[in-house]
Order: C-alpha cells, then structure tokens, then sequence
C-alpha cells in the first residue's frame, strides 16, 4: 500500500517526503524489522519513542508518522499526527484492509463478568450455527486455534491482526473485552461495534500506569457507549446512568428491576448430580425458562446480559437454551468435579471482592463445609492479601493457605501478610505451601457435602517463582487427585 491509502481519512500533516511512498508494513517496536515500514512512534510513561527515530531510519524506514516534528536524515517520508496511538489503531484497520467491518462486532466492558460473558455468547452463537473469533483475558480463539495474549485487550496492531484472522477464516461474528486501559490507551480507537454490553463497575485498575481514580475509570469504561450502534447494559448497577452518560448509541438494559427490558425474575439454585448452577425466567422482551450451568447470581446477570445481546441479533431461543445449559468456561466457576459426596470448583477470584462474592455465591447451596485454597502473587499490592484473607477467614469453614505467583517474594512472606486479614477473623485455617499438595489435601480430606473452592489462578496454565515459569493448571492438578484418589 503506499502511504496517502493507509492514511485515508486520517487527521495529518505531510511534513516530508511523498504520500505514494510503498508501505511494506506497520511498525511500533524499534527492535524489530523496520525496513520498508511506517513506524508509529508510540510513546510510553517512561520511554519517549521519539528518540527512536535515528536507529529506525538506520534499518531503512519508509515513513515515520509522529506527534512532533523531528530530524529525520534520508528520503523517509515525515507525518505528524495529533495523537499516535490513535494513529496507530487507524493504520492498522487500513492496513489489514478493516476486518471488523467484515464481522459482526461485539464489546464487553465492566469490572467483573467479562471472560464469563464472552464465552457464554459465543457458546451461543456456536449452538446457533454461526462462526465466532474471541479476545480477551484467556487470550484469542481463532477457527480453534488458541493464542495468548498479554493483555485483556492486546495493543491495537496485534488486534487488527486477530480480526483479520478471523475474518479470512469465516468468522461471522467477534466478540472482544474492552477494558478500560484498552480505551485509555487507545487500542480500539476508530472501532464501531455493533453492541456494546456492560456488565458492572465497582473500583479496581485504580493506581499508579492504571486510573487515576474512579471516575475515570467510569469514564473510560462508558466510552464503549459512544463507540457501538446499540448499548446493551446493566441497569442494576448504581453507576449504570453515569457508565451510559453522553452515549451516542441506542439502549436497552437487562436486570430484575421492572424497568429493565429484558428482567430475570424466578431465581433458583440448582444442584443435581454434576450439574451445579442456577436457573431463572426470562421477561420483558422475551419469555422463556433459562438454566445456566454455571453457579451465583451474578451469572444470572451475565446471562441475562448476552441473552439479551443474542435475541437482538436474532438468535433463537432454542440455541440460548441449549448452550447456556452446557456452559463450561475456563477458571471461571468451573466445575471441575461434582457428586453426592462433594464439589470441587476452580476461580480466578483474586481480591477480596471477588473472593467475597465466590463464597457468598457458593454458600447459597448449603454446603457440608465451604473450603476455599488460595494464595496470593508476589511483587503486588499487601492490601489485596489482607482482604483476601479477610474475606476468606469470615466466608469459609476452613482455609488452606499457600503459594500462587510468588514472583520474586517468599510464598512464607505472602502467606503471613494473608494471615494478617485472616487471624483477625477467627476463621479455620493452616498452610500448605505447596499448591499442588494443597489440593490433594483439601481432595483427599473432603467431608460429605463439602463445597471446595481453589481460587486465584482459575484460567492459568503456569506458576511463576523467581522468575521462572512452569507449567500448572488448578483444574488438571484437582482432576489429577480425584483419578489418584479414585474419586
């Protein structure tokens, strides 16, 4: 492509060089190929990219597309643009020749439920014969292929990337997370989805490189809203109106308050055999039973978020029914084992909010005794182990304390900051350093109609320690014991 096409309805200024300069790909990273390309000079909070213009040009860059002029030796055409990230997103649309627009787009936003959100539309878009590409936090799924990425939502050359993967593969619909440092900085910028679904906000990413407080992670988060043709939101949640403030789209919300237009309403529990989840009626725009095979009331909310998505694509009941039934989905209260005789269930909680609600949500089935094994990651916040093992010390019957990512700290340091919040609740507990036989405890010692929960780690398939990482899974790890123990 040369030059003047990739930036075709872009905001710029030629400051040297021609427009019909050949483009023979997208770069960002001055540390690889550079030849041929338009290099984007992304600037971080520590590092200005700027500086990097002289090795570039040295690897023979055709163009340089920056945010303030520079001194730039050679032919290579000089563009300046009023924000390079932006601009970085809008080349990468044109140069993979805009693949969502092939696609119908989907967005997630909200502090919890995403990942949960995102696989369950996608099983129903599956049981309803439609081809479905997926990123987010458990990385992308692509015609089967998995791919991992760094980030809930990758930067936006790796994104455009995906969607053109997608698309050449048939993909019919995408559905992604958007999270808010996403927008922040700029990853889908130029995007229009076609819906936006926002699950609920509560405070988290606020800090240093993250949001400098709540509101503007509200903000960022209700940006979606003003990216999509038609919002779909949850209007239970108290910062619904401030999430939706200045949309651009149109509306519909989903709750079980009788405004809401699709509402949950017959909520119940479920547990019979393997099956461990919860069921609910369907009214408003719609009326049918729905059972989801996935435990607590905020998965009644996250399917009551992408039902309410899947009928306005025109999806049938039948096929929601069918997938929303059979939902299985990595490390989010995933039902590794189930019996008369006790559950075993993997989570990603890993806060005290979402440790707090895990617990609470598994308490609404009665169990014998509720034991949660958790840890905490090293080289992260203490404030977060002292409420996680608040939450767990007041909410569980017995507590197995032990590793997660320790990082670069000692798992006996972290267990101990975790015990800080714990002791003070009197709660059940001792250590077990070593996850692995942490887990084959809690198996081995299960009580009749106990409810066991490890948490932490959920979809993660590595441990890492001293800057080493190994291959582990809670789920294989309980499904390894159970087989040993012969369960």
């Amino acid at each position: 492509m040369t030059l003047g096409q990739l930036l075709e309805g872009m905001a710029y200024e030629c400051l040297k060089g021609s427009l019909d300069t050949e483009i023979r790909r997208i770069a960002y990273d001055s540390r690889k190929n550079c030849e041929g390309a338009a290099f984007v000079c992304v600037s971080g909070t520590k590092v200005d990219a700027h500086t990097f213009v002289p090795q570039v040009m040295d690897k023979k860059a055709a163009a340089v597309i920056v945010e303030k002029p520079v001194e730039t030796e050679g032919e290579a055409a000089v563009i300046l643009v009023p924000n390079a990230r932006v601009a970085l997103a809008e080349l990468s649309a044109a140069w993979f020749g805009h693949p969502t627009r092939r696609m119908t787009a989907i967005g997630l936003t909200g502090t919890k439920g995403k990942t949960t959100s995102t696989y369950m539309l996608k099983s129903i878009l599956e049981a309803a014969g439609k081809k479905v590409g997926v990123v987010g936090t458990n990385g992308a799924v692509i015609n089967g292929r998995h791919y991992v990425t760094n980030n809930t939502t990758p930067e936006s050359y790796e994104l455009q990337q995906y969607f053109y993967q997608m698309a050449e593969a048939g993909c019919e619909y995408m559905i992604m997370e958007v999270s808010s440092q996403g927008i922040m900085m700029n990853r889908v910028a130029g995007m229009t989805f076609d819906i936006g679904i926002f699950t609920n906000l509560s405070p988290d990413h606020i800090g240093p490189n993250e949001h400098a407080s709540f509101e503007e992670y509200r903000s960022y988060k209700g940006k979606l809203f003003t990216m999509c043709r038609r919002g779909i939101v949850n209007r239970d949640d108290p910062n619904w109106e401030a999430v939706v403030e200045g949309h651009t789209c149109e509306l519909l919300t989903f709750g079980r308050t009788a405004a809401s237009d699709y509402r949950a309403e017959q909520i119940v529990p479920l547990k019979r055999g393997s099956f461990m989840g919860i069921s609910f009626r369907l009214v408003g725009r719609a009326d049918f039973p729905v059972e989801v095979n996935i435990p607590g009331l905020f998965n009644v909310y996250n399917a009551l978020g992408v039902v309410s998505a899947a009928l306005e694509l025109g999806i049938s009941k039948e096929a929601i029914q069918k997938a929303l039934a059979e939902i299985r989905v990595d490390g989010r209260m995933e039902l590794v084992y189930a019996s008369d005789r006790f559950s075993v269930i993997v989570d990603y909680a890993h806060n005290g909010v979402s440790t707090r609600s895990l617990l609470e949500t598994l308490r609404e089935y009665r169990p014998g005794r509720l034991v949660v094994v958790f840890g905490c990651g090293g080289n992260r916040d203490p404030h977060r182990r002292y409420e996680m093992g608040e939450a767990a010390g007041e909410m569980a019957d017995l507590s197995i304390v032990t590793a997660d990512n320790s990082r670069w700290e000692k798992v006996e340091d972290i267990m101990k900051d975790i015990h800080i919040g714990l002791d003070k609740t009197g709660g059940a507990s001792f250590d077990i350093p070593d996850r692995r036989e942490a887990i084959r405890y809690s198996i081995a010692h299960a009580k009749p109609g106990d409810v066991i929960a490890v948490i932490g780690k959920g979809h993660e398939d590595y441990q890492e320690a001293e800057g080493v990482k190994t291959h582990f899974m809670d789920r294989e790890v309980a499904e390894e014991m159970i087989k040993e123990l012969g369960l």
